[in-house]
């Protein structure tokens, strides 16, 4: 059985079993429950089944270690599904909210300015977080569908190729291998295999000759929600400390500590999610947005002069 290279994206076990079953050569091979996977593939093709029964089916002939083995190693969690929005927008918000903190702190140090009340900078702060959580979240919507429809444009150019110049797409696909380490027989014969499975055979030169990621399984709705989620409710903790205290020094010294016990808290998240080092995942995002903060914070003292 051969397997899609690339193909096996961040949605869980359910695509993984999709995508690992590439159908056979001849239609006639195979059962009745199969026959849509033999669907035209076309601009805008999709590189998996979307029926449950070709999982079920394939499900149920893999033996119970192997499926053991699936739904231990391969399912994938929300977190995890989502770990790179989680981070991006948490890190961001975190940073972006106590610059605004750190800039009006920055710019009383100065004698003779007037002093900000803790409303004024709950106020610019909250405004900041949910524009810039908005902006981001958005922005990763847009990003996404942005890849996605560029994905389907050139995988259709590609498969024109595939279908009307194969002897090029051919030399192409050995000349990929060769470069992969394989001798020429070798890459002439998985060609040859290649050429049996149009959909394989497209994915791997998107991965290989164009090396443009599959987002197909990508939910950019998703996505965009998980950045501006992730950024909000980091971002927000920055901010706490100006409800309880009335005291515009006290309140920026424990907004420092808020702010670094939340980067704290998103590299404990990142380790657990990643099953990394700990001491790096927490150490690089404490350095990375210790070292923001610290340049906001400069930049708000210019103002001070």
């Amino acid at each position: 059985m051969a397997y899609g290279s690339g193909l096996l994206n961040r949605r869980g076990l359910k695509t993984l079993a999709r995508v690992r079953l590439p159908p056979p050569p001849h239609k006639k091979s195979l059962p009745a429950s199969h026959h849509l996977l033999l669907y035209p593939v076309g601009a805008h093709h999709t590189l998996y089944s979307h029926t449950p029964s070709v999982y079920n089916t394939y499900m149920s002939d893999i033996s119970p270690v192997l499926k053991a083995h699936l739904e231990k190693e391969h399912t994938i969690s929300p977190f995890q599904t989502y770990l790179k929005e989680i981070v991006y927008g948490g890190n961001d918000g975190i940073v972006t909210t106590f610059a605004v903190v750190a800039g009006f702190s920055g710019a009383q140090i100065g004698a003779g300015l007037p002093t900000y009340s803790f409303l004024t900078v709950l106020l610019f702060g909250t405004a900041n977080l949910f524009a810039d959580g908005v902006s981001m979240g958005l922005g990763n919507f847009l990003s996404l569908r942005s890849e996605k429809d560029l994905y389907k444009k050139e995988s259709a150019k590609e498969l024109y190729e595939i279908r009307h110049n194969p002897e090029q797409e051919a030399e192409e696909t050995i000349e990929i291998l060769q470069n992969k380490g394989f001798s020429k027989t070798d890459a002439a014969t998985l060609t040859e295999i290649y050429s049996k499975n149009e959909r394989y055979w497209l994915s791997f030169m998107m991965n290989y000759e164009l090396e443009i990621p599959n987002p197909e399984g990508e939910n950019p709705y998703l996505t965009g929600l998980a950045t501006f989620t992730a950024f909000i409710i980091f971002g927000s903790i920055p901010l706490i400390p100006y409800l309880f205290f009335q005291d515009l020094n006290q309140a920026f010294f424990n907004s420092v500590l808020a702010t670094i016990s939340a980067l704290i808290l998103l590299g404990i998240l990142r380790w657990r999610i990643t099953k990394e080092s700990v001491v790096r995942s927490i150490l690089e995002i404490v350095l990375i947005g210790g070292l923001s903060a610290v340049i906001a914070y400069i930049v708000g003292t210019f103002f001070a002069v």
